[in-house]
C-alpha cells in the first residue's frame, strides 16, 4: 500500500471497505465495525507522518481500537447483566438479524468464525486487506514467519472446511 495521499478522503475511500472488513472480526455487527474502523482512521490519521509502513500501522489501529471496544463492550456486557436478569421475548424479537445473506457467505462467515483468532486474522489482513506476510507481523505484532504460519494454518483449515463449494 503506498503512502496516504494529503487527502484523507481519498485515501479513505481507496482503503476503507479492507479496513472495515477486518474491524468485522472483533465487531458485534456492521455498525459496530464502522465504529471502530472511524476511529481507528482518526488515530492513524494524526499520526500518519510517523508510521514506518502506513498500511501497517493503519490496520494495527483498527485491531487495537477493536480490541479496546470488545474489552469495553465486555464491562458493559457485565454492567447490563447485573441490572437486567431477565429480557421480555419482545425484546428479542425487535433485534432479530436483517434478512439472510447467502449461504456460501454464511457458510464461509461459519468457518472463519471457528479458527482461532490469530489465524483468522492472517487470513484475512493477507487474502482481503492485501498485506503482505511482513506487514501482518506488524499488525499482529509478531515475525514474519509467524505470521506466514498463521496464515497457511488457516487457510488449510477453511479449504477442509469448505471443500463442498470447490468447483
Amino acid at each position: 500500500m503506498e503512502k496516504p495521499q494529503a487527502d484523507w478522503t481519498d485515501w479513505f475511500n481507496c482503503h476503507g471497505p479492507r479496513l472495515l472488513l477486518f474491524a468485522r472480526q472483533w465487531a458485534g455487527g456492521h455498525a459496530q465495525a464502522q465504529d471502530i474502523m472511524q476511529e481507528a482512521f482518526m488515530r492513524f490519521w494524526q499520526a500518519r507522518d510517523r508510521a514506518r509502513d502506513p498500511a501497517a500501522y493503519m490496520y494495527a489501529c483498527v485491531r487495537k481500537c477493536a480490541l479496546e471496544s470488545r474489552r469495553s463492550g465486555r464491562r458493559r456486557e457485565r454492567r447490563e447483566q447485573a441490572a437486567i436478569r431477565e429480557r421480555p421475548a419482545y425484546v428479542e424479537a425487535a433485534f432479530e438479524a436483517l434478512p439472510e445473506k447467502d449461504e456460501f457467505r454464511r457458510s464461509v462467515e461459519a468457518a472463519l468464525e471457528r479458527l482461532p483468532e490469530e489465524q483468522r486474522q492472517a487470513l484475512v489482513l493477507k487474502i482481503w486487506g492485501e498485506l503482505t506476510l511482513e506487514q501482518i507481523g506488524q499488525v499482529m505484532e509478531v515475525s514474519p514467519n509467524t505470521a506466514a504460519s498463521r496464515f497457511r494454518y488457516g487457510l488449510t483449515v477453511l479449504r477442509r472446511e469448505l471443500k463442498e463449494w470447490a468447483p
